[in-house]
């Protein structure tokens, strides 16, 4: 509770992560990253000051228990859940040594494990629990078990999207961004009202 005090001067976490990365002050970037840690240790997390991110992720429970080694690379506008592990592999003797380097627009389920020297590629879906650890080409989805990658033949949706106050909204670039496409409007207003049925029956 107090880490999240202590980075509220900041705007968000993410702009910590950041600043540990910019900062050339070597005292200053160690006070950063001390920070940093204690905020990813309050929230159960593990998340590298100096792994890579093209942009803040869309966390929709938060940034819990989840883990980015220091060698991972993760695009833009990457939908990542609770539970979540983007590991390193450092076995000497392992086919897979590396780290992940993660396309754009990818959303990752919850518990799902991409470890080693793999490389995921845009518009991907990984489904919750999932182990990943060969490639993925672009806009294909991963099911749990034995990895399965089954390609789609058409573009992918992978924004999150949340019901606020009535009105439907994405997240995008590091912001929430109000829906304006009617045809993806009425999509997500039928799902909700066959969801809502759903708990009522």
């Amino acid at each position: 509770m107090l880490a999240k005090f202590l980075v509220l001067p900041f705007g968000n976490p993410w702009k910590l992560k950041s600043l540990c990365i910019s900062t050339k002050n070597l005292r200053l970037r160690k006070l950063l990253i001390l920070l940093w840690d204690t905020y990813q240790y309050e929230n159960n997390s593990s998340i590298a000051w100096n792994s890579t991110f093209y942009g803040e992720p869309c966390f929709p429970h938060g940034m819990k228990s989840i883990f980015v080694s220091s060698g991972a690379i993760v695009g833009r506008n990457c939908v990542i859940f609770q539970q979540v592990t983007i590991g390193s592999n450092t076995l000497v003797d392992s086919k897979g040594a590396g780290f992940p380097v993660i396309g754009h627009d990818c959303y990752i389920g919850a518990g799902a494990k991409i470890i080693g020297n793999v490389k995921v590629g845009n518009l991907v879906r990984i489904g919750a629990n999932s182990v990943v650890y060969k490639d993925v080409p672009n806009e294909c989805v991963v099911t749990a078990g034995e990895q399965v990658t089954l390609p789609k033949h058409k573009s992918m949706d992978n924004r999150f999207y949340h019901s606020c106050k009535g009105s439907w909204m994405y997240y995008q670039d590091s912001q929430w961004i109000a829906v304006d496409d009617l045809e993806i409007k009425a999509i997500l207003e039928k799902k909700l009202a066959k969801r809502n049925r759903k708990s009522i029956d």
